[in-house]
């Protein structure tokens, strides 16, 4: 005969295995009403062992026995997208070797780019099944409100500048890059260039509008004014970098004497550009991105970026979403991770 498990408890409430863990183990957080109901549907389904005093609520559960029914986890990458670039899938892999090391599931779970309306999110993330989520590459306002609003532990890596970080359920890791933006133009400046533009999409993400920030705190270090007619900063669609990147170099009067780019991604684009229009980089323009990405091609070991080490920050996640798993009252964290400055050439003018 199968083992009653709390998870089994969970899934005939409808409800998820945190919350039984909670009222089995003696934690506050759960009514009265619900308390009765699951020690009612543990009794019912044969979780108690064949002469065991039920406990009553408040005096909780100690038998190691019955504790081992939750070691089996199951946690969800939450991704939008599923063509996810490299730098994602790099993440996502080393999520998966860490959570394994622990002996628990993970299982992906796709979301749409947007949330349309009628859209829900999908059953395997409200039913229960899952024990907690590490959401990524999810950068749609709606999407993150429905996602912040479940009842399990979850784990962000980045927001979306809307969402106020006070507000969020759960734990925010975001990549450093004010300071390294920064200390990238105010190289740019220091070696005699003062015409400096910024390319990326400051709404789409929380990093981004960092990185922006850091650019426009090196302008106003050294006195320089931001020309806004040099600068892309609106809304660029997912699909139509190039098209958007292509359009907005085109209808400059002037180009800038140097441009510093949300990502490698947006670099690519431009350096693209560029060299379809003969502008030679560094000697015209200089160029630098964020990231550290070796999937464009052209850019690798040339391009002055900023190097993400995605094997640390997936292990990093995994260990975080599995210490909030075991400790859901915690106060949640927000985390930065610094990363260095690679100078290339394309910026060795």
């Amino acid at each position: 005969m199968k083992k009653i498990t709390m998870q089994d408890v969970a899934d005939a409430l409808n409800i998820s295995r945190v919350t039984v863990w909670k009222v089995l183990n003696n934690q506050p957080g759960v009514s009265d009403v619900l308390v009765n109901q699951i020690y009612n549907k543990a009794r019912e389904m044969g979780y108690f062992k064949q002469g065991q005093a039920v406990k009553p609520a408040g005096a909780g559960l100690s038998d190691p026995e019955e504790l081992a029914d939750s070691s089996q986890k199951t946690v969800s990458v939450v991704v939008s997208r599923p063509e996810s670039a490299v730098f994602w899938m790099n993440i996502i892999h080393q999520i998966a070797k860490e959570l394994d090391k622990a002996n628990v599931n993970m299982m992906y779970t796709y979301l749409p780019s947007r949330m349309t309306p009628g859209y829900t999110l999908p059953s395997s993330l409200t039913n229960g099944s899952i024990q907690g989520i590490v959401v990524l590459n999810v950068y749609d306002y709606d999407l993150l409100c429905a996602l912040n609003e479940l009842k399990i532990p979850k784990i962000f890596l980045d927001m979306v500048p809307d969402i106020p970080i006070d507000t969020l359920s759960g734990d925010l890791f975001l990549l450093e890059g004010k300071s390294n933006v920064c200390k990238i133009t105010n190289e740019i400046i220091r070696r005699g260039r003062t015409e400096i533009g910024f390319i990326g999409d400051t709404r789409y993400a929380r990093t981004n509008l960092d990185r922006y920030e850091g650019y426009l705190e090196a302008m106003n270090q050294n006195n320089l004014t931001v020309n806004p007619e040099l600068c892309l900063t609106g809304a660029i669609g997912i699909y139509t970098y190039r098209e958007q990147i292509n359009s907005f170099l085109a209808g400059l009067k002037k180009l800038p004497q140097a441009f510093v780019c949300v990502s490698d991604y947006v670099a690519y684009f431009l350096l693209e550009y560029l060299s379809e229009n003969n502008i030679r980089v560094p000697e015209d323009i200089a160029v630098s991105g964020f990231d550290g990405t070796t999937e464009y091609p052209g850019i690798a070991g040339r391009l002055t970026t900023v190097q993400v080490q995605t094997r640390s920050i997936g292990i990093r996640l995994a260990k975080q979403l599995l210490y909030r798993i075991d400790f859901p009252y915690t106060s949640t964290e927000i985390t930065y991770i610094n990363s260095n400055i690679i100078y290339g050439e394309t910026t060795n003018f």
